[in-house]
């Protein structure tokens, strides 16, 4: 028999696609993890070529068995390199057209570099972030967040109070979710962050600098709750943003514990 007339008479079936009896709706199903080249545009003009993490995900109604998890990649694959906000929600758009399906969720995770200079040397050096674009699309509406992982420097004010010499400091992360009315650079959040710390961190520092954020730090003790709401200070008077979480950890310095706050706020 002609191989082609064998498969024609023959086609391969498609088992995602079959009806499911369980009656069961599964609020994601997808892939995660999966790595693509993506490009970024920054606030000096310039743009940065790095590798981002990819987790896409859709819902599945209860008749169907499975989704195709090929049509994914095959998203990625046709998709062009520079990454915005807007393309980011074309993405979306697409994902839930091509997969038929009411709901979709898109992270996609990137390191994102910063040069900054020292505060006394003048000395350059590149800082990284994790950045993550969050993007959800209900209704047909597409909405995205970006959450930033900001590492900063926090000194205890009651260790400073209590002690004649010095006082105990640690480096904090402080995390922002951010939901946006209007474009704001990566560089903005970021620098909003930094600013509200007992110091910020640079990647290069000479002697000099280092006595520079060791005196910042000690004139600037922060608790941990003192930095969410210092963070929630500054977006509550930023009007292009419409909702945000802050978070803090503090790894401490004298514990084997970390300290920990959280505050969030949705804008009218």
């Amino acid at each position: 028999m002609n191989h082609a007339v064998h498969e024609a008479a023959n086609p391969i079936s498609d088992i995602q696609s079959s009806q499911d009896n369980r009656h069961i709706p599964i609020d994601r199903v997808g892939i995660k993890d999966i790595k693509h080249p993506i490009v970024v545009s920054d606030r000096s003009g310039g743009e940065q070529h790095t590798v981002a993490r990819f987790n896409m995900y859709v819902s599945l109604p209860h008749n169907f068995k499975g989704t195709h998890m090929s049509r994914f990649v095959e998203i990625l694959n046709n998709h062009e390199y520079e990454i915005t906000v807007e393309s980011f929600k074309r993405i979306i758009k697409e994902m839930t057209h091509i997969l038929d399906a009411e709901s979709g969720h898109i992270e996609m995770t990137f390191p994102y570099f910063m040069k900054k200079k020292a505060p006394v040397s003048g000395v350059q050096s590149l800082m990284d972030y994790d950045v993550t674009f969050i993007g959800e699309i209900h209704d047909k509406k597409p909405i995205v967040s970006v959450k930033i992982i900001v590492p900063v420097t926090s000194l205890c004010p009651c260790s400073k109070d209590i002690s004649e010499r010095g006082a105990h400091n640690q480096r904090s992360h402080v995390t922002i979710l951010v939901r946006m009315r209007d474009f704001i650079w990566i560089e903005d959040l970021i620098e909003t962050v930094e600013k509200v710390a007992s110091c910020e961190l640079y990647g290069l520092l000479k002697r000099p600098d280092e006595k520079f954020v060791t005196e910042r730090a000690y004139d600037n003790p922060k608790f941990v709750e003192d930095l969410v709401r210092d963070v929630a200070v500054r977006f509550n008077e930023d009007d292009r943003i419409s909702a945000y979480t802050v978070e803090s950890e503090n790894f401490e310095s004298i514990h084997n514990h970390s300290a920990y706050a959280m505050l969030r706020k949705v804008k009218t």
